[in-house]
């Protein structure tokens, strides 16, 4: 029997279709009993409890304010955990969009432990970010940093792949405060000055 090559499916910019059907909240529909969302630690997950808050910019500089963002990360031990349950006190899978009003989206996690590369050497704190956006038809890949582990950025075998300082500047959240918590600013920006570094998977 020949095979049969079959077309190749389009595809589409997430635009702001994500929303309805994984940012129910963002897009002012009734949530699910078990969503991925925002909150990745709960009251009684262990670790250093932070929020995270930014905003996305386009080329032009303005907001995208229908962006979806996911994260992955692992525990204050720095151990990623496979498998989500909502009523675990931590996940390391979260989910996020920025706000059609302020365009700012906010994330309720741990500090992340140190984790090794494939070769065995110590990373960083970090935290994958996944960005999907209107004009994107793959998703971007960031990490996000913390400006006060600077001893350990410095050594981070990934941060150092970026050669030019100023560039792994891009991947540096900044502590700030929110209401009383303590928080983490990390602004991305998706093309023109000050473009945050993607990575190609």
């Amino acid at each position: 029997m020949p095979i049969q090559l079959l077309p190749e499916t389009p595809s589409q910019t997430a635009g702001p279709y994500v929303h309805i059907g994984l940012a129910l909240a963002a897009a002012g529909n009734p949530t699910r009993s078990d969503e991925i969302w925002n909150r990745m630690a709960g009251p009684d997950a262990q670790g250093e409890k932070i929020l995270l808050i930014g905003h996305v910019y386009d080329g032009n500089g303005h907001l995208v304010r229908d962006s979806f963002l996911e994260f992955w990360q692992v525990n204050h031990e720095g151990v990623y955990d496979p498998l989500f349950d909502s009523e675990k006190a931590f996940n390391s899978f979260g989910r996020t969009a920025t706000t059609f009003d302020a365009g700012e989206w906010t994330l309720h996690t741990i500090k992340p432990g140190v984790v090794k590369n494939a070769a065995g050497v110590p990373m960083a704190p970090h935290i994958n970010v996944a960005l999907f956006a209107r004009g994107i038809n793959i998703h971007l890949h960031t990490r996000l940093y913390f400006a006060d582990e600077a001893e350990a950025n410095a050594a981070c075998p990934v941060l150092n792949l970026i050669e030019q300082p100023q560039r792994r500047e891009t991947l540096v959240a900044h502590p700030c405060e929110v209401d009383g918590q303590r928080a983490y600013r990390f602004d991305i920006r998706i093309q023109g000055e000050r473009e945050t570094v993607f990575f190609d998977f």
